[in-house]
């Protein structure tokens, strides 16, 4: 049986969906503020690996990974830069989705934005402010942590050891300096909506539940991220969701190591990071995905330029002998072994073993003057479960332009015309095109549009 380590329960448990033979999973995406780094890659194919080897084994999957565009750090961001929050974070997505791609990692059958469902967030804010778990202050409102029985329960933490840290924001208006916010008041230039405690947005940790539940329901099976957002984002998802549903939320709860760098975890926050889109433009996406897939999903990874060099050498051996075999009906009892290290908490070190002593055995035999038929025909099989596919190599498209830097170009393509550098003109709109904007050219110029 398939077993699955929570971290709610610390311990390996079999996997026992809500549904029989289906899977509901939810994995909490990017925050938007600023490019992917190779620590969200790690994240993003943990899960895509996850999400395929289910539907390999026979799983119905529903997978479902939002897209954080409004909170703290974006509007920081676009304050910083000077752009508008919605321009800023349009782009990120766009950067974020472009580095997945060159991963081969597949998209969500459902990718929600919080901005798109500020109708539910406050729904589900009213509905814990009449049970008492919540409370306004002066146009804000916060969850009450102590009101809630079993805060604490997924990080292992004592409510009255903590205190006021990373992502748990001090306020004067705050009852405990534990609560959280739910609903931000209006402050100027930030964007905002309309809400029974007055105009303001959504806190960080009220938009995934919302959406969670949106789209998956009560006890989903699946709760997915990385390890750093068990607390405090993701006790808080539970407090606040079991509070306001008082069921259960997610019936299991897993979490990706992290990747380190000399030692030191990547972070936005500390810059310590390796832009994603720039490894997988210089060494390729599989030999990334490689490096990834060869460790525990569970485990820390150092990154470093020998470990990638590493993962293409291997990732080498194995294309030289898929290119030299011609694949037959699979070897059942190496699938067998595969399954078997997969069902163990998704263990792709021992699986990984699997796949190159079929390498190995198949070369053997290819030496031979034998077939190697069956090894071959196994070794697609997982090839395909891993996302090592050969559909998976391609380059991260360009990075992604925000509307300023499009409308910078097609006023420089314009003008370019206008001087008959058809040439210079040609290289803008190739360039545009690239990144998925059309261009109509008309009397008065050309209009843009996005793809």
């Amino acid at each position: 049986m398939l077993q699955v380590h929570d971290t709610l329960r610390r311990a390996r448990v079999p996997l026992r969906t809500r549904d029989e033979g289906r899977v509901s999973m939810y994995v909490c995406g990017p925050t938007v503020q600023s490019p992917p780094h190779v620590g969200h890659g790690r994240s993003a194919v943990a899960f895509d690996l996850i999400r395929r080897y289910l539907a390999w084994r026979g799983y119905e999957v529903t997978f479902v990974r939002n897209v954080t565009d409004i909170e703290d750090k974006i509007i920081a961001a676009a304050e910083e830069s000077g752009r508008e929050v919605d321009d800023l974070a349009g782009e990120m997505e766009r950067r974020f989705a472009a580095a997945f791609d060159g991963l081969g990692v597949l998209a969500p059958d459902i990718e929600p934005k919080a901005t798109e469902h500020i109708e539910e967030i406050i729904s589900l804010i009213g509905t814990l402010v009449e049970r008492g778990l919540a409370y306004a202050r002066g146009g804000d409102v916060y969850f009450s942590v102590r009101a809630h029985e079993g805060y604490g329960k997924l990080s292992g933490r004592d409510l009255d050891e903590l205190r006021s840290g990373v992502r748990i924001e001090p306020a004067e208006s705050k009852e405990d300096p534990l609560d959280f916010a739910l609903w931000k008041g209006r402050k100027p230039g930030e964007p905002w909506w309309e809400s029974p405690w007055g105009p303001g947005r959504p806190g960080w940790h009220i938009e995934c539940s919302a959406m969670a539940t949106r789209y998956l329901g009560d006890r989903f099976d699946i709760h997915g991220g990385g390890a750093d957002l068990i607390f405090p984002h993701h006790e808080n998802e539970i407090a606040q969701s079991e509070g306001a549903g008082g069921e259960e939320f997610a019936r299991y709860w897993l979490h990706n190591g992290m990747v380190n760098l000399g030692g030191e975890k990547m972070a936005k926050s500390t810059g310590h990071v390796i832009d994603l889109a720039e490894i997988i433009r210089g060494a390729g996406g599989r030999p990334l995905r490689m490096l990834y897939v060869r460790a525990h999903y569970r485990s820390p990874i150092e990154f470093s330029d020998e470990l990638l060099s590493d993962a293409a050498e291997a990732l080498d051996r194995l294309d030289r002998f898929r290119r030299r075999a011609v694949a037959g009906p699979p070897d059942e009892a190496a699938l067998g072994r595969f399954r078997e290290a997969m069902d163990d908490d998704f263990g792709t070190p021992r699986a990984m073993s699997v796949l190159f002593d079929l390498v190995r055995e198949g070369n053997r035999l290819l030496d031979e003057g034998a077939g190697a038929g069956t090894a071959a025909g196994a070794v697609e099989e997982i090839v395909g479960v891993f996302g090592l596919d050969d559909a998976s190599d391609r380059e991260a498209p360009p990075p992604a332009l925000s509307d300023d830097e499009v409308r910078r170009l097609v006023e420089e393509r314009d003008k370019a015309r206008a001087e008959r550098r058809f040439d210079d003109a040609d290289a803008i709109r190739d360039r545009l095109d690239a990144v998925g904007v059309g261009l109509e050219d008309g009397p008065d110029g050309a209009r843009w549009l996005r793809r």
